[in-house]
């Protein structure tokens, strides 16, 4: 009779884009424990990614070098796209997952939701609104762009609000919090699916 521990393997995905604007490496293993490498030249958004990874229990790897000298705007943008790309890869079809997440985050004053569908159908529903344009040096409506371009290239339909909340920091943090909690429990292997992929068409 088969060990079940002997059913984990790792899922790792590895993507690399480069552009005239960025030059991008991204990996991750789906099956980590959270550990992140981070580099992306802007401060704030390397401390999102790192939180992103801790609380989706997933390992990741970011190498971004882009075009700062004149905004964050293609840095931020293109590592959500090859990071969304990553982890589809390292989904490899979407088979056998649970396919749905949701989690709400309470950051102090601020509670955020984050629902979240692995359908191959990618759609962003935002609904998230910062008192500040910046939060450090990173302008906030970045924010939407990062996670547009991740949802995009993943193939998630992602439904992020913040309910309340009044602190920039906190609003911004408890997004990426909830998506990877969100993310987390959607990649989660499901032994009802017996491998296959979680709907009725049999393809995602």
């Amino acid at each position: 009779m088969a060990d079940g521990s002997a059913q984990l393997t790792h899922r790792i995905g590895e993507k690399v884009r480069d552009t005239k604007e960025t030059r991008i490496r991204v990996r991750v293993d789906l099956d980590g424990t959270g550990v992140s490498t981070v580099s992306t030249g802007v401060g704030f958004f390397d401390h999102m990614l790192e939180s992103f990874a801790r609380h989706a229990g997933i390992d990741i790897e970011v190498e971004t070098k882009g075009d700062l000298h004149i905004d964050m705007h293609h840095t931020v943008e293109d590592t959500g796209i090859v990071l969304g790309l990553a982890v589809k890869d390292a989904l490899d079809g979407f088979k056998g997952i649970r396919r749905f997440g949701h989690a709400y985050v309470p950051m102090d004053e601020t509670l955020t939701r984050c629902a979240l569908d692995l359908s191959n159908r990618p759609y962003l529903v935002w609904n998230v609104v910062f008192p500040r344009d910046k939060v450090g040096t990173m302008d906030t409506e970045l924010f939407k762009e990062f996670h547009h371009a991740f949802a995009m290239n993943l193939g998630a339909c992602v439904h992020l609000e913040t309910l309340y909340g009044q602190n920039t920091h906190h609003i911004a943090e408890s997004g990426f919090k909830a998506l990877a909690r969100a993310l987390r429990a959607a990649v989660e292997i499901d032994p009802k699916t017996q491998g296959a992929a979680p709907s009725t068409k049999g393809v995602l």
